[in-house]
């Protein structure tokens, strides 16, 4: 999730690619390292805890949370005395069908599960605890190592105060910045190369709030850790609310997550995986953003129309499907309108270099 642009100077012309846009040099190798390592320690990371959450699936305040003890949050399986069981979600005092989602479902087997979450977002996808906690423990190592590797780079490169850290030029765009976001406007030109004011606060957020939260939260669920550091659950309020702290940070680290890889498709999944594999990061043209937005729109109400009264199966097959309609009409969209722009563009400087004047 990291970035850094580095920039280069010199009396060179810029490198471009061969439709002509700008080619910048955005991702050094490490942050590209560092990067993906991070991608598979967070997916790893989510569907272990997932696994161990299974074992006990309710949240509590305080140091204690046994079977009968008030959950602040839970997931759980109500068998009835005709049909199949409902599964429900719990949130304080409100409960919430969620048969086929969460609860209860069919496994992999076939045959309907109690479990919390589905076998195919868990690791392993049989219900293992000693497995879960051998992929959790692993990989939550290499990830503490990762982001200690990362902060020392971040600081001796000045990448952080560089990169992330928000200007006061930067807070006079915040409500523009906000706009084009709602409105699904793509960064353009010179304001393509650097970080927004919401992506700095974002970053800032995560790297220095979120991540150290989980890691700090997820020692503090040690025992061995806690007879070392007896303050750490006592800095929660208990184990048990560190173990609520802990939940709700991941799930904020994938809410980002998945507004990270939507912001991709929707800035061009091409240029951003390819930036993050080489490092190039080709500048968009100062080009009509409407079409990014209007043509995926177009693009998903015709899919959506094609696809009325189909029902492929369980509820969450369902979600899925929509979900990838939504990214095929995004790319599909996306593509479109970059055609359409560059052909406008390419008209353009054929009629300017008629004139014999610039475009």
């Amino acid at each position: 999730m990291s970035v850094e642009v580095a920039e280069k100077t010199g009396s060179a012309p810029a490198r471009r690619t061969r439709a002509g846009r700008e080619l910048i040099y955005r991702h050094p190798l490490f942050i590209r390292l560092s990067h993906w390592l991070t991608v598979l320690c967070i997916a790893i990371l989510l569907m272990s805890g997932l696994q161990i959450f299974n074992a006990h699936a309710s949240l509590y305040w305080g140091n204690t949370g046994n079977e009968g003890d008030p959950a602040i949050f839970s997931i759980f399986a109500e068998e009835q005395l005709e049909g199949p069981p409902i599964g429900w979600l719990r949130i304080g005092s409100t409960t919430i069908n969620t048969t086929g989602w969460l609860g209860v479902f069919n496994d992999y087997d076939g045959f309907p599960s109690g479990r919390a979450f589905p076998y195919w977002i868990t690791l392993p996808k049989s219900q293992n605890l000693a497995e879960g906690r051998r992929w959790h423990f692993f990989f939550a190592w290499l990830f503490v190592l990762n982001g200690l590797a990362y902060l020392l780079y971040g600081m001796v490169a000045r990448h952080f105060k560089r990169d992330i850290l928000p200007t006061r030029t930067d807070f006079k765009r915040v409500g523009r910045v906000i706009l084009d976001h709602l409105t699904f406007k793509r960064a353009r030109g010179e304001e393509a190369k650097r970080y927004n004011v919401i992506q700095k606060l974002t970053y800032i957020v995560v790297i220095f709030v979120l991540l150290p939260m989980m890691i700090i939260t997820g020692l503090t669920m040690s025992p061995g850790m806690d007879a070392a550091a007896p303050w750490l659950p006592e800095l929660f309020g208990g184990r048990q609310s560190a173990r609520t702290f802990h939940f709700i940070s991941a799930s904020l680290i994938v809410l980002f997550v998945i507004i990270h890889v939507a912001k991709v498709f929707i800035t061009g999944v091409l240029n951003e995986m390819r930036s993050m594999i080489t490092g190039w990061f080709a500048v968009e043209p100062n080009w009509p953003a409407e079409r990014y937005v209007i043509y995926p729109l177009i693009t998903f109400a015709i899919l959506l129309a094609l696809s009325r009264g189909m029902v492929v199966g369980p509820g969450y097959l369902d979600a899925l499907v929509l979900l990838g309609v939504a990214i095929f009409s995004t790319i599909v969209g996306s593509v479109a309108a970059w055609l359409v722009n560059r052909s406008a563009a390419k008209a353009k400087e054929r009629a300017a270099r008629e004139k014999g004047t610039k475009p």
